[in-house]
């Protein structure tokens, strides 16, 4: 059912901040009214910091600088309690931190990719996901890691590029399917339009398709349920829904593609953590599209030989907000506060914004 246009949810800019750094990530500290950013500086050093938000004013409570740019982070893998940070560099290193004490991180590994970690997730701590608390990295030497803070140094599982192949950019990663303590996957999107699925539990790619341009951004609607849908962004404005809920042996996942209007790349995406139906898509003109995904009455039919192909519905703009004038490269929803979200951009600029009349939706 479409949204009553009186009823629309509007993106509105709460607070901008300008900044000396280059943004590359933005992340809520879980139960706060805090957030961390991360980035790189003018001599390329990593800049982390950390504020807090007063009202209409945004209050700086920390700041360190490291020696190489931070790529990616996430809160993800930590507990409640603890709301350690584990973040990648341009230097292909892996560090968790105590927000508390940023002098030294509590774990790392040095060589955790070749080179850039591009992205990152966890799963199984903030009482999300099931099974063991674990990181997922993606590098620009094209592997895919699982990583665990018990076990040092090593992966608990490398996907890695066959031999003799050129290893394409993993650009972006995201975890899924924890629904139980044994099963859990990832997906992983790559410069050259590739996407895997890897199923974690028997270690090997349970799905893959090709798209024509690269994957920016990559998210399942839900971490910690059966595997129900993921949305993909690309290069070339677009965006793609996947229906996971019937595989179909030579179809495979049934989809749909969406072509953004403003004609440039679509840098991520992010589904609302208190409406799974809910996403929004980061805009590399500097606008934000908030879409939402209504299901089609039928989720499978049978084709021919009387086996089930999955059935995929439609997606709704709901709105679209320009706010800055370079690309939107991060955004994190609040966990706690329906609506609130932090973007950072390449005009150096820290925005949060807030969405009105998602509890309408």
């Amino acid at each position: 059912m479409a949204c009553d246009a009186r009823n629309r949810p509007q993106i509105l800019q709460h607070i901008c901040e300008s900044l000396t750094i280059t943004i590359f990530e933005t992340l809520w500290v879980p139960c706060s009214a805090r957030f961390v950013a991360l980035g790189s500086t003018a001599c390329n050093t990593g800049a982390l910091y950390i504020y807090e938000l007063e009202g209409n004013k945004l209050k700086k409570l920390k700041e360190a600088e490291k020696h190489n740019s931070f790529k990616c982070g996430t809160f993800a893998a930590s507990s409640l309690v603890e709301r350690h940070l584990a973040t990648g560099d341009f230097k292909g290193t892996l560090f968790v931190w105590d927000l508390e004490r940023l002098s030294l991180p509590i774990w790392h590994v040095k060589k955790a990719h070749d080179t850039i970690v591009n992205a990152m997730d966890g799963c199984g701590g903030l009482n999300i996901g099931y099974g063991a608390p674990e990181i997922v990295t993606g590098g620009r030497d094209g592997r895919v890691r699982i990583w665990d803070q018990r076990q040092k140094d090593d992966p608990v599982v490398s996907f890695d590029p066959k031999t003799g192949d050129v290893a394409r950019d993993c650009w972006t990663v995201a975890f899924g399917n924890s629904y139980n303590d044994e099963e859990r996957c990832v997906l992983a999107g790559y410069d050259n339009g590739d996407i895997k699925l890897f199923d974690l539990r028997v270690g090997k790619v349970r799905w893959q398709t090709t798209l024509p341009n690269g994957i920016c951004g990559i998210d399942f609607d839900r971490k910690d349920i059966k595997m129900n849908k993921f949305v993909c962004t690309t290069l070339e404005s677009k965006l793609h829904l996947y229906n996971l809920r019937v595989y179909h042996p030579e179809k495979g996942y049934t989809s749909l593609e969406e072509k953004l209007k403003h004609g440039t790349t679509v840098w991520g995406v992010k589904h609302l953590p208190q409406n799974r139906e809910v996403f929004v898509t980061l805009g590399g003109d500097g606008s934000l599209s908030l879409y939402k995904y209504s299901y089609p009455d039928q989720q499978s039919m049978k084709d021919g030989e009387n086996r089930d192909y999955g059935v995929v519905g439609k997606v709704e703009l709901l709105n679209h907000q320009t706010l800055a004038t370079q690309p939107i490269s991060c955004l994190n929803w609040s966990p706690d506060k329906a609506g609130l979200a932090v973007c950072g951009s390449f005009d150096q600029c820290l925005r949060t914004i807030v969405v009105t009349k998602l509890q309408k939706l």
